[in-house]
């Protein structure tokens, strides 16, 4: 049965849907079924793994309103094991519409949408990854309801922790009101630049932070890992040799390790 990961942090531009591509394409390669899920309106993740948006025919954005199935908005990648299920922009207005359409129907779980399409798929994969969007709406807790855990990527600058409390206030609200056994799967440090000191003393003060829930993989900043989606590969792809490369395959095998496998 396929473990439900969702990587989540209100702040953007932290390396959520960097992760989210290239977690899930290491995963892939080290021969797990990996299922890609693109919540965040902009597309990115999507684009990221070589979908082009003018073909994409059926979007996540389309279970929610109940145009299709899951199933069909399933799109295998020209990469081994990993599959996505792609976003578009109507996904930006699907907090309005949910909120709505639960005021016109009680009986409508507007937060637990997600969750209801992905129990009928998910023993189809090892992993299922879903990039959230940068904000603690209605899409982030249909992901938080789904999942069995989160990975919060926090970049290694001054502010790294402005934020953290709320999104942890997120996540206890989530566990007490829609999914008691939500955890909180681990801490990836992104964005490191190695040449200042600054950097390190973040990852000493999020260690301090979190403990042993910090992933001792920390992803260096890097211009090759952010050439990579526009070329529409992942690194492991793009540039195999690359530190980035190395970095996100070590964070796979700390993935599976902390699952058991």
């Amino acid at each position: 049965m396929g473990k439900i990961i969702s990587l989540v942090n209100q702040k953007g531009g932290v390396g959520k849907t960097t992760t989210s591509i290239n977690l899930s394409a290491s995963l892939a390669a080290l021969d797990k079924q990996v299922l890609l899920i693109d919540l965040d309106p902009q597309g990115n993740t999507s684009t990221g793994v070589g979908i082009t948006k003018g073909d994409i025919e059926n979007s996540i954005y389309d279970v929610f309103i109940g145009k299709c199935s899951i199933e069909e908005t399933i799109v295998k990648t020209k990469y081994k094991g990993l599959y996505v299920i792609p976003s578009t922009i109507n996904l930006a207005g699907l907090d309005i519409e949910l909120i709505e359409k639960s005021q016109n129907d009680p009986g409508f779980a507007k937060g637990s949408q997600l969750k209801n399409h992905l129990e009928t798929i998910k023993e189809n994969y090892d992993y299922i990854i879903i990039d959230c969007p940068p904000s603690l709406g209605m899409i982030t807790t249909n992901a938080l309801s789904a999942s069995n855990s989160v990975i919060i990527p926090v970049q290694c600058e001054f502010f790294a922790l402005e934020g953290i409390l709320q999104l942890l206030n997120t996540i206890m609200l989530a566990q007490k009101t829609l999914n008691p056994n939500l955890e909180i799967e681990g801490v990836l440090l992104t964005m490191l630049d190695s040449r200042t000191n600054l950097g390190f003393e973040v990852v000493d003060d999020i260690r301090k932070f979190f403990k042993e829930k910090v992933y001792n993989t920390i992803i260096p900043r890097l211009i090759r890992l952010t050439e990579a989606p526009s070329h529409g590969e992942p690194i492991i792809a793009y540039d195999p040799k690359s530190r980035g490369s190395e970095a996100y395959m070590n964070l796979a095998k700390e993935v599976i390790e902390r699952n058991g496998e």
